[in-house]
């Protein structure tokens, strides 16, 4: 799991390393156009669907709002960054205090 960049800095490769890590999650569009998720409600909205929460996987799961509205059609993202959380994050409901301990009790195991 993870992995580590050349200086030293963990890289997250799934969605819950992202959430352990404090990591916010941003697709990019080819417009420029983005928005950054806080990552423990987005891993859990993945979790309960029961998608592959990689990042490359979890690419194709966002769309570019403005895009579709212009295009009539979902125009996926060009990449997936992982940013530092801020309070302007995009917020999907947490998972249960019980179901993140347990996760993260097998993620450090």
């Amino acid at each position: 799991m993870g992995g580590w960049t050349r200086d030293g800095m963990r890289r997250a490769t799934c969605l819950f390393e992202a959430a352990a890590w404090n990591y916010a999650v941003r697709p990019v569009c080819g417009c420029g156009h983005h928005a950054s998720f806080n990552p423990h409600g987005l891993w859990w909205h993945f979790h309960k669907k029961m998608w592959d929460d990689r990042l490359e996987p979890a690419r194709a799961r966002f769309w570019c709002r403005k895009c579709s509205l212009q295009r009539r059609r979902r125009i996926r993202p060009v990449r997936i960054e992982l940013i530092a959380q801020s309070a302007g994050d995009i917020e999907l409901a947490f998972p249960p205090e019980r179901e993140w301990k347990r996760a993260i009790s097998r993620f450090r195991s």
